[in-house]
């Protein structure tokens, strides 16, 4: 299985995945990406195909954004009672997948403009959940089942990174460049059809080639608990154990989520506006943004799973934290002493910002590279202290408290806008600056950032799970698995 090499210092034997079958996993982005582009058209379809009103659209998605939440921890039931000899991370995902795409494919095409309304769409968005967190979360206990070699699980995310940032280009460019001018330049039911039947393509691909990459290693073997109990089923105290009693689970936590509700404000359109709109005085700046830092992205993800691989996780998420916090202070400080929009005007200004933001967004890259091989860490350190596998609990319990508090975000941005004025409409650009709006702005896209590092500064420090410590618990996990294997000989 991959490669198998072990630490001369340590005798731990670890297990490394060869580099296309990480490529061909993280072709998930192939899968998570086309449906996110699709599902971003979801109040499209409402509205064209259901006419339902956009007050209700926002009704309805908040309420299966709850339900996308509450289905995360209960997939590990699923996840747990699946065992067949084809293993089961195939299964689930194809299975997931299948569902999830008859379901869009009825929102989108098979019942849209078709005369059915609120109730048909919502059973659509309600199966295509139950689709969607099916192979979701099961994609995300994969990485732990690649590798358990602390050099190459940083890398794992790097390719993910690359996909991620590369496949909602190119389909934005498919759909609004290709497609919507097909159909006269407007999102009408031409287009969303055939806006669908694009994305569950490009998902099926993507499906196709997670199952090549992970078939070595979807097998039942690997899925064994330690306990020497083989008709041990996953239980409620199981999963409420893992979250009581493992402390390296509840610093990240605490990080994740932190870091989560500060990223999701500051990305809501509202503050965008603020920054470059009215701060700065230039929207197509952000676009531009975007596109420039494609590349340095994908850079600093590879430095940081470098510096991952040698220094540890733990620590490279409090280094690279660290660094974020130092960024964002300064560039705070050079909003205050310069008149902002003379960012605005191609000059020396708009070149210090450019530096500064894309210096931000990689050492938030490098945090992130470190925080999903972090999971990993925590899912080996579960399996030592309890002897039990159980990583759809540990990403399904973490998907749902990130989900939860994710939702927050839109409600603390709109209620902080309007404390600067702006309790009737929203901020347009061109807007006249004042000092609340400037300070608020900064507390909205860098203060909340800020109180979010501190979170997961002190998370860390309180987080035993060192490289040290993850050797000893990778040593621990190969001599347990040794005695099973000498006991059934």
């Amino acid at each position: 299985m991959g490669n198998i090499s072990e630490e001369k210092d340590t005798g731990v034997i670890y297990h490394r995945a060869k580099t296309w079958q990480i490529i061909l996993f993280a072709c998930n982005g192939l899968v998570g990406m086309s449906i996110y582009q699709l599902i971003g058209l979801a109040s499209y379809s409402a509205n064209i195909g259901y006419g339902i009103t956009t007050v209700a659209v926002g009704g309805i998605l908040t309420f299966t954004r709850i339900l996308d939440a509450i289905t995360d921890p209960l997939l590990a039931f699923v996840y747990d009672r699946i065992n067949t000899r084809w293993g089961k991370i195939r299964i689930l995902i194809v299975a997931g997948w299948l569902i999830e795409a008859v379901a869009l494919l009825c929102m989108f095409n098979f019942f849209s403009s078709k005369g059915f309304g609120l109730v048909v769409f919502l059973l659509c968005y309600i199966v295509y959940i139950i689709g969607y967190t099916m192979a979701n979360v099961t994609a995300l206990t994969v990485p732990n089942l690649l590798t358990n070699d602390p050099r190459q699980r940083p890398t794992i995310g790097v390719w993910q990174t690359v996909f991620n940032y590369i496949v909602p280009i190119v389909l934005s460019i498919v759909l609004n460049v290709v497609l919507l001018p097909m159909f006269g330049g407007e999102y009408n039911q031409g287009f969303l059809t055939a806006a669908c039947f694009v994305a569950i393509a490009v998902s099926a691909l993507g499906v196709l080639f997670v199952c090549i990459g992970v078939s070595e290693y979807d097998k039942p073997e690997n899925f064994k608990n330690l306990t020497g109990n083989k008709e041990e089923k996953l239980s409620i105290k199981d999963m409420i154990g893992a979250i009581k009693e493992n402390k390296p689970f509840q610093c990240y936590i605490v990080a994740a989520a932190s870091d989560k509700i500060a990223q999701q404000v500051a990305s809501q359109s509202i503050v965008a506006t603020l920054l470059m709109g009215i701060i700065i005085g230039n929207m197509g700046l952000s676009t531009i943004l975007n596109m420039i830092a494609i590349l340095p992205a994908i850079l600093f993800a590879a430095f940081g799973a470098r510096y991952a691989g040698k220094h540890g996780n733990k620590e490279s998420i409090a280094t690279w934290t660290w660094a974020c916090m130092g960024i964002a202070a300064g560039l705070v400080v050079f909003f205050a002493v310069i008149d902002p929009h003379h960012i605005a005007t191609f000059g020396p200004m708009m070149i210090i910002y450019v530096v500064f933001t894309l210096l931000l967004n990689g050492a938030k890259m490098c945090v992130t590279t470190a925080n999903t091989a972090f999971m990993s860490d925590i899912i080996d350190y579960e399996l030592d202290r309890t002897g039990k596998f159980i990583p759809a609990v540990m990403t399904g319990t973490y998907n749902f408290i990130d989900k939860i508090v994710s939702a927050f975000s839109a409600v603390i941005a709109t209620l902080a806008i309007a404390l600067v004025g702006y309790t009737e409409t929203l901020p347009q650009p061109g807007d006249t600056l004042t000092r609340p709006i400037f300070w608020m702005t900064m507390v909205l896209q860098y203060g909340l950032a800020m109180i979010g590092w501190v979170c997961t500064i002190i998370a860390m420090r309180k987080c035993d799970l060192t490289k040290d410590e993850m050797a000893r618990v990778q040593h621990r996990i190969s001599e347990k698995k040794k005695m099973i294997q000498n006991s059934q000989e």
